[in-house]
């Protein structure tokens, strides 16, 4: 009987640290990845190692997406070549990886009009509950906050990342 109890026991605490909060922060151990490419068109995101696609996601893009992002609040989402050049672990959208816009061109180009170019661009995650339409972001790219995760752990600081129409 008490070899009964004592696995009953170990059967309940097993159950118990199951449910536990599961960590948002993964590891990854496969190849690394060299490039992000995003198809805005195709609401696409693709993570490659050179030329082999890795991971490819669905993604929600700014609240109107078509053309580059040029100045703050125009609700589009960069076009071109950027570099993710921080992470935010606090995000307010569960995880985000920061996108280097704006780059000096950018910059310039706003100046030359007289706007803010805008900024705090990233790549982050979103609970369905928050989308209220297909493109919803300020100019961001969002993925779902399992994708996220996963995006956190394979993406390092410096990798490029090729923003397409």
């Amino acid at each position: 009987m008490q070899v009964f109890r004592f696995l009953a026991v170990i059967l309940m605490t097993l159950v118990l640290a199951s449910c536990g909060p599961r960590s948002k922060f993964q590891t990854y151990n496969g190849p690394e990845v060299t490039q992000i490419q995003v198809h805005k068109g195709d609401r696409k995101m693709y993570l490659l190692h050179n030329n082999t696609v890795l991971r490819t996601y669905d993604i929600s893009l700014g609240f109107a997406p078509l053309g580059h992002k040029q100045f703050e609040g125009d609700g589009k989402t960069p076009e071109g070549a950027y570099r993710i050049n921080r992470r935010n672990p606090n995000s307010s959208y569960h995880l985000s990886l920061g996108i280097s816009y704006p780059d000096v061109n950018d910059v310039a180009f706003a100046a030359a009009a007289g706007r803010d170019p805008g900024g705090e661009i990233f790549i982050h995650g979103w609970s369905e509950v928050l989308a209220t339409s297909r493109d919803w972001t300020a100019g961001c790219i969002a993925v779902r906050d399992r994708e996220i995760e996963e995006i956190y752990a394979m993406v390092k600081d410096g990798t490029v990342i090729y923003i397409l129409p």
